[in-house]
C-alpha cells in the first residue's frame, strides 16, 4: 500500500495555468486532488517534465467573491487521460506547490 506524507482531498477545481516553463500560457483545466505539497490536474496540453509551473486555483467560486490561489511549482509527471471528448488530447498532470499567494478579483 502506498503511504503518502501529507493527506491529499479530492477537489474538482477550476485551474488555469499561466506559466510553463519560460513561456507565458493560457490553459484551463480542472483540479482532481490537492495537498499541502502538490497538485493534480487535468488540462489540455502536457507541460515541460521537471520544468517550472505557475497556475492558478479558483476557489469559492460560487460566492460573492471569488479567490484564486497563486501557485509555483514543479511538474512531476504527465500522462495521457481521457477527458470524454473526442479529438482533444487531455493530460494528467502532477506538480508540486512550493509557494503560493492569494489574489482577489476587484
Amino acid at each position: 500500500m502506498e503511504q503518502r506524507r501529507t493527506r491529499r482531498f479530492k477537489l474538482r477545481l477550476p485551474l488555469s495555468i499561466t506559466r510553463s516553463g519560460a513561456e507565458r500560457v493560457t490553459l484551463g483545466g480542472f483540479t482532481r486532488n490537492i495537498s499541502s505539497t502538490g497538485v493534480l490536474f487535468t488540462a489540455e496540453r502536457e507541460p515541460d517534465l521537471g520544468g517550472p509551473i505557475e497556475y492558478v486555483i479558483t476557489l469559492n467560486r460560487e460566492g460573492p467573491q471569488a479567490v484564486n490561489l497563486r501557485c509555483i511549482g514543479k511538474v512531476l509527471r504527465a500522462e495521457p487521460t481521457d477527458n470524454g471528448l473526442e479529438h482533444v488530447p487531455a493530460f494528467q498532470i502532477a506538480a508540486t506547490l512550493e509557494r503560493y499567494e492569494f489574489v482577489r478579483e476587484h
